[in-house]
């Protein structure tokens, strides 16, 4: 099952598959509360945009794989994921030099042989827990309400680019995780790689080799 981890109070992450409108003002925000993110980009956004890929990766921000056209994974074979994961990470590293080593399914669409398949590939799958709901237009108000009330430690939040209110919201909810006593680290700072097993919801745990 994809990684949850509980090792750190808290996370945040955006996935960039569309648009590029706001991302620009997605780093300053982020920069000015100094908080560094994991930003999950598909391929084809990368072909369109490498000067945001640039300009996030300069910013400090981490850059990792969405897949290269936004698949449904469980209806591609073992071949054609690793074509998708190759073909995506190849052009992030051509731009950060930096190969990623984390991969976010599209849709959240993963089954035991999609999982399976990204770790034979060195890579870890990452799902999240809140669904900031951005991506449907919600209000400022609601998304930052919705968030906030679901937090937990180690929990990853879904953020998307080119979402109506996701840059109004943004100053709020981090504010809002600061007055809770959350840290915001990026994605990899959070996943255990070594000693842990996996329970029954996709968390990792502590303590056991996998």
């Amino acid at each position: 099952m994809p990684y949850k981890p509980l090792q750190h109070k808290g996370c945040r992450t955006l996935t960039s598959p569309w648009g590029n409108e706001d991302t620009q003002q997605l780093i300053d925000i982020l920069g000015k509360y100094n908080v560094k993110a994991t930003f999950f980009v598909v391929g084809e956004w990368v072909d369109k945009f490498p000067e945001s890929v640039k300009a996030l990766h300069d910013a400090g921000h981490e850059i990792m794989n969405h897949s290269d056209d936004h698949a449904y994974f469980t209806k591609l074979s073992t071949d054609q994921i690793k074509a998708q994961l190759d073909s995506c990470n190849s052009k992030i590293e051509a731009i950060t030099g930096v190969r990623p080593d984390l991969f976010r399914p599209p849709y959240g669409d993963y089954n035991d042989s999609v999982v399976s398949t990204v770790r034979n590939c060195g890579m870890y799958t990452i799902q999240w827990n809140i669904d900031s709901l951005d991506w449907k237009d919600l209000e400022a108000s609601a998304i930052t309400e919705r968030v906030l009330k679901r937090l937990e430690p180690g929990s990853i939040i879904l953020f998307h680019n080119a979402a109506k209110n996701t840059p109004a919201a943004l100053p709020s909810v981090i504010e809002g995780l600061i007055q809770q006593g959350y840290t915001m680290v990026p994605v990899s700072q959070l996943i255990l790689r070594d000693n842990y097993t996996m329970d029954h919801t996709g968390r990792q745990v502590p303590g056991s080799s996998s």
